[in-house]
């Protein structure tokens, strides 16, 4: 799901407006709905303060740990720590560990 459209759900499930968000994000009413129906390439910096107000962060993940942190936040952080064996994911632990051992190789 891209960028703009977990911003748009989440503004939905909050009950908020595109005017409200708008109005506490610094931005015209107009711009969030053009951002949100895809009619303009916002810039970062109104994505960041959209984001914001809906309580939301960004956070630049590195591709190849993508599945596994989507997987971590889909369960709750439940698998965090999870000892690996028969049927159990992969641990989001051992994977970030594998990637930064990777790094300073």
């Amino acid at each position: 799901m891209s960028i703009v459209a977990q911003l748009s759900e989440a503004r939905k499930r909050m009950g908020m407006t595109q005017a409200a968000l708008a109005e506490a994000a610094g931005l015209s009413r107009m711009t969030v709905q053009r951002i949100e129906s895809g009619d303009i390439d916002p810039r970062l910096s109104s994505l960041l303060e959209m984001g914001r107000v809906l309580g939301l962060e960004a956070l630049a993940v590195p591709a190849a740990l993508r599945p596994e942190l989507e997987a971590f936040v889909r369960a709750g952080g439940r698998l965090l720590g999870q000892p690996a064996g028969a049927g159990a994911p992969p641990s989001v632990v051992d994977a970030i560990g594998r990637q930064h051992d990777g790094d300073r190789g």
